[in-house]
């Protein structure tokens, strides 16, 4: 999977995405409704930056009854693993009431 790197970087570009991330890669399945009450974030605007993070490749996932589970893509090219693991480990280790966003 080959994908021009301003799409990568794009969909890195966003805190909720990048804490959403930080959840999602340590390879386990993980529900969209505790990425939701981790992050504070509302169905729709998680199933966005989801969608978003799916779209370039980083996750896949998997129906279960009414909720969707997201994991990190096990197929990803290594140079695409290097970048987000780079930019990943350059975060400080947030607890979940950091990773949320206050509302506006």
């Amino acid at each position: 999977m080959n994908m021009p790197i301003n799409h990568l970087l794009t969909a890195l570009s966003d805190p909720t995405r990048l804490c959403a991330l930080q959840i999602l890669w340590d390879g386990d399945e993980h529900c969209v409704c505790a990425l939701m009450e981790r992050l504070g974030a509302t169905q729709s605007r998680m199933s966005r930056h989801m969608a978003r993070l799916k779209a370039v490749g980083l996750l896949t996932d998997r129906r279960d009854a009414q909720w969707v589970r997201y994991r990190r893509n096990p197929d990803l090219p290594a140079a695409t693993v290097a970048i987000v693991d780079a930019i990943l480990s350059s975060l400080p280790v947030l607890p979940p009431a950091q990773c949320q966003k206050k509302a506006a």
